[in-house]
């Protein structure tokens, strides 16, 4: 059994921030399955591991058996217990801003307009709704792309935690239609990441892709 154990989806960007690190970090670990688009989130077994009802969720076994959730929780635990991509303590503050800013504004927004467009039914789309959303999202890469002009990662001098976090649903191209062009500095992030050992996208590296019926 692998050390660590992410349960995940392969459609989930908070759940890649986790995967990514970990492959990233060459970690022992294994992702776990969870059918989300079946309602498997809801479920008694599930919600006994996250009353939250959300991915990720990781589990290790050593120091005496961490059962983890919230994306930005697991990345700095990550970062702890493997001991890379660390912002360390002069950083660290710096770090938690972008991971929080990340959860509502970036990750928050981009991954909620992908949602409503891509997997909610058609008939259940809210032009109004969508547009919020949508423009909300875009601001954010706009904050974003102004952030990163002059700087190869995040939150300091070396890819960290903040890193992964702002990454979560920036991979999944052709599911909402960003034109990168229109944010250099935040497609050379991209680059940037993508040209790091350990890299891959996240289809391949969490189940269930693609959905049955999809295409």
């Amino acid at each position: 059994m692998a050390e660590y154990r992410l349960h995940c989806f392969a459609q989930s960007g908070n759940a890649y921030k986790a995967a990514l690190m970990l492959a990233m970090a060459k970690a022992d670990w294994a992702p776990v399955w969870v059918d989300f688009f079946n309602g498997a989130t809801r479920t008694p077994g599930f919600l006994a591991l996250n009353e939250m009802g959300e991915v990720p969720v990781l589990e290790h076994d050593r120091m005496g058996g961490q059962v983890l959730s919230q994306s930005g929780v697991i990345l700095d635990y990550l970062a702890l217990s493997l001991g890379v991509f660390d912002p360390g303590p002069e950083n660290a503050r710096e770090a938690l801003r972008w991971i929080i800013w990340d959860n509502q504004r970036l990750s928050g927004m981009l991954g909620t307009w992908r949602f409503l467009t891509r997997f909610l039914p058609e008939e259940k789309r809210d032009p109004a709704v969508i547009g919020f959303c949508e423009g909300r999202a875009r601001k954010a890469l706009g904050v974003f792309d102004a952030h990163m002009k002059g700087r190869d990662w995040v939150a300091c001098d070396w890819l960290s935690t903040a890193d992964f976090s702002c990454a979560g649903y920036l991979f999944y191209e052709g599911e909402y239609p960003v034109d990168w062009s229109e944010y250099p500095n935040l497609a050379a992030w991209r680059e940037r990441l993508k040209a790091e050992p350990g890299w891959a996208h996240p289809y391949d590296l969490m189940p269930g892709h693609p959905l049955p019926g999809a295409g």
